[in-house]
């Protein structure tokens, strides 16, 4: 098996994040817990994002160390492990309100910086 470029999983995440982005849209928490379609679709894309994060090296994650790059790899286990229970829509909300802006300006710059990185002689 050949490996993936870093590249690949950084566009899993953006991607993700853009989705999460649409689907909620202007809708407020209250919306998010009662459309169980969005909720499962944003719950979908974070396990998404939270795998594509495990797979980037960690000589590129240390560069970012104010990113709690441990805490979203093992966000993924929750939503798999806890998901007949539910997951509170509150934590979801906060996520995707206050972290995933975050972490987007991060993925942007990692991204930009490979790239860089790769087209310099």
């Amino acid at each position: 098996m050949t490996e993936k470029s870093p590249l690949l999983y950084i566009e899993h995440i953006l991607e993700s994040i853009r989705l999460i982005q649409e689907y909620l849209g202007n809708c407020n928490k209250e919306h998010l817990s009662e459309n169980h379609m969005m909720y499962d679709a944003i719950l979908r894309n974070l396990q998404t994002l939270s795998e594509s994060v495990q797979k980037i090296p960690d000589e590129i994650k240390k560069d970012y160390p104010h990113i709690t790059w441990k805490d979203i790899a093992g966000f993924r286990n929750i939503l798999v492990h806890n998901y007949l229970e539910g997951i509170d829509c509150d934590i979801i909300w906060v996520i995707t309100k206050n972290e995933l802006p975050k972490l987007q300006l991060v993925m942007e710059r990692m991204k930009m910086k490979l790239i860089n990185h790769q087209t310099q002689p």
